[in-house]
């Protein structure tokens, strides 16, 4: 592909602990380059490159990783592994270890947001969750 677009996670030394955290977390992934500046990796086939950048720039939440999940299941799953030496937030969001934010999400969320009435009944759920649960979403 000509001009492909990929992120770059900055990190203080921890590029490759970091790549290799994200490649046991989700299938389907590898690292496909280890230098001591650069890890480049793919996370369900999605380029990512980690950069041994230093101390001078952290993760913050205006970037968020968006995990669409297919049930409660999945759901659990990477809430776990993601929150493993992190911390966990309300409505959804999580930090990992690295600082880096995600969101781990239901595909069906964007289905019950979009119904006028049940909308804002779920919304009123989300905000009083850490983790989603589909259940409480689906029957709010």
């Amino acid at each position: 592909m000509k001009n492909p677009i990929y992120t770059c996670l900055w990190f203080d030394g921890q590029a490759k602990a970091a790549a290799d955290f994200y490649c046991s977390v989700f299938k389907n992934s590898k690292i496909t380059v280890d230098t001591p500046m650069v890890v480049n990796f793919e996370l369900n086939g999605r380029k990512f490159m980690g950069l041994n950048g230093g101390p001078q720039f952290k993760a913050n939440e205006a970037v968020s990783f968006v995990v669409e999940c297919e049930n409660q299941e999945e759901i659990d799953y990477y809430w776990s592994k993601l929150t493993e030496g992190g911390q966990e937030s309300m409505c959804g969001w999580l930090k990992d270890k690295y600082g880096f934010s995600w969101q781990i999400i239901p595909a069906i969320i964007g289905q019950l947001m979009s119904d006028p009435e049940k909308g804002q009944r779920v919304m009123q759920a989300v905000m009083q969750m850490r983790k989603l649960d589909m259940e409480k979403m689906i029957n709010a």
